[in-house]
This record gives structure tokens, sequence and C-alpha cells, in this order.
């Protein structure tokens, strides 16, 4: 039998939600609630206790309630005030993500450096800086870690968490990138007097074949707080900082400065041995003598204006 092309009719294209329902990757609101409250309360009795372990700072976290869509508008719905890890936990899930507020980072570091909690007040809306990105990653150790205690992923399995990212330095997702239904699980965290909240993102395919228990506290924290301390100055000695060279030059009149033009000479002030102070992020830390290197001019470290100790201090507020 031979079909004419009006007689032949093209498939309907099943919905999106009711094909993700039907393969298990979209579940009701009930479900999705009562999973997410559950991690909810995992997250509230177990995180503080891990915190107060390794760094004496006593936290609060509170379950904040949940939002659902596609994972990729629950990303953007964080907004940009936060750093955003992408990690995956063999046998649950090859890819969820993990947010948390920059405020409570760069508070925590404040705390670990021994700033006084009634000296803390609320940080400006900013991305982190390296270092900071690097203390958000111990955090999201812990969250992440968290995770793994309180679900049913078998193989006893560590989670993957990849190197945090502020939000605005996050990668866009491919053309052909398949989107899928997620939930974020917002919980705020309290840290003295500074509020901020840090989230889950998880495919909802992963999220309804979960059991979620919460397994009894055992301070069983892996650091103590001066660890944490020294792997923050550490990373600050690791770091790269941009130094700068000032140079006094011999003082003129007002009058002869707004007269100067192209080709004018100002000599330098130092007769002799030319003395230059180096400084990094505004602070002084060496005289040195001004001098040249092949094709290269250059300065010589003279004198230490500041101990190793201050500097790092300073590098690292």
């Amino acid at each position: 039998m031979i079909m004419s092309d009006e007689t032949i009719e093209t498939a309907p294209k099943i919905d999106k939600a009711l094909l993700a329902m039907l393969t298990g990757g979209l579940g009701d609101k009930k479900t999705l609630a009562k999973l997410c409250s559950d991690f909810g309360l995992l997250y509230t009795e177990f995180l503080p206790d891990i915190i107060h372990s390794e760094t004496g700072l006593t936290v609060s976290v509170h379950y904040n309630g949940h939002e659902t869509g596609m994972m990729t508008d629950l990303i953007a719905d964080l907004g940009d005030n936060v750093s955003i890890v992408e990690a995956s936990l063999r046998n649950w899930s090859p890819r969820f993500y993990l947010a948390c507020g920059n405020s409570f980072v760069i508070t925590l570091m404040e705390n670990l450096l021994g700033a006084l909690p009634e000296t803390i007040e609320e940080p400006i809306q900013r991305p982190l800086s390296h270092i900071e990105l690097d203390l958000s990653a111990m955090v999201y150790d812990k969250i992440a870690n968290v995770l793994r205690s309180g679900v049913n992923a078998s193989g006893g399995f560590e989670p993957l968490v990849e190197k945090p990212r502020n939000a605005e330095d996050m990668p866009k997702f491919d053309e052909d990138h398949v989107d899928e239904y997620a939930a974020t699980i917002k919980l705020g965290i309290e840290l003295g007097t500074i509020a901020s909240e840090f989230y889950l993102v998880i495919p909802q395919k992963a999220l309804l074949k979960t059991v979620v228990t919460t397994p009894k506290s055992k301070n069983q924290g892996s650091k103590t707080r001066k660890e944490w301390q020294d792997q923050i100055a550490e990373q600050v000695r690791r770091s790269q900082v941009m130094l700068e060279a000032r140079i006094r030059l011999e003082s003129l009149t007002l009058k002869t400065i707004s007269c100067l033009a192209v080709g004018d000479v100002i000599p330098f002030k130092d007769i002799g041995d030319v003395m230059v102070d180096v400084s990094a992020n505004s602070k002084d830390m060496y005289r040195c003598e001004f001098g040249r290197a092949g094709e290269h001019y250059t300065v010589r470290v003279k004198d230490n204006v500041s101990s190793e100790d201050e500097i790092l201090r300073h590098l690292m507020n």
C-alpha cells in the first residue's frame, strides 16, 4: 500500500515534564518537600558539630525551604554573591552543585584570623579573593561529606568536589547541554551576628531515589582550628602578590610642576644609592636599593620594614 504525503502523520512529541515524570526525573510537590526537609534536618543536626570540632566556632544551621525547576535556572537564581562548586558522588549523582554565600566565608576567615566577634561587621557584597576561595574549598569539603554521610550511596565512595569559583566566573553551559529538573535546598547558616545561606542544587532524578538518614555526630573532624589557620597561611605564601616600588624624587614648587613638559627631567632625591620603598596591598614591606641588571631595572633588599608574621597577617586580611 502506497501512502501519500497527506496521509502520513507525524507522531506527536511527548511533553518534556511528562517524560521526566515517567522516567523518574520529576517528582510531585509532596515527595520533594519531604526529601528536601530531610536534607535540612541532616545539616541542621550534623554540620554545626563538625565546624565546632574543627574550628572552635559555634554556628547555627536551619532549613530555609526549597525551590524546584530546571537546573540551569536554579543555578542562575542563586545570584552573584555566592561561590559555586560542581560535585559528584558515585552511585548517587554524576553531577550536582553546592553554593555558599560569600558573607559566611569572609566572616569565617575573619574569625580564624583572630578577629573579635563584636568587631566583625556585615561584609559588603563582593566576589571572594583567591585566598577566600581556598578557604571555601574546606567548607565545601565539609558540606559534601555531610551529604555523603546521609544518603544511601553504595560502595563507600567519597564525593568529588571541583575547585570553587565565584558565581560570575562559572563557565556557560554548552549549547548542546541537556537540562534536567532539579531542586535547590536552601539552608541558613549563622556565625556570630552574620547570617548567610548555603545551597544544594540536586537533580530530581537523584533526589527521588534518595533515602536520607541522619547519623549521630561523633566529632569526626579531621582538622583543628590551628590546622585551618596554617592552611590559610600556607596559601598566602603561595599566592602571587603585586609589589609596588616608590622612589622619592627631588621636591619642586607647584609652579615648576605645573609647567613640566615632555622631555623634562626630575632627579631622584637621594644622592648616590637611590633607596626604594617596596609595598604590597598598601603596606610597606622592604627598603631597597635601586639598580640595574642587564636590560632590567631592579631593586635589592636592604632592610625589612615588617616581619614575616606581620606581612602574612596583612595579606590575609
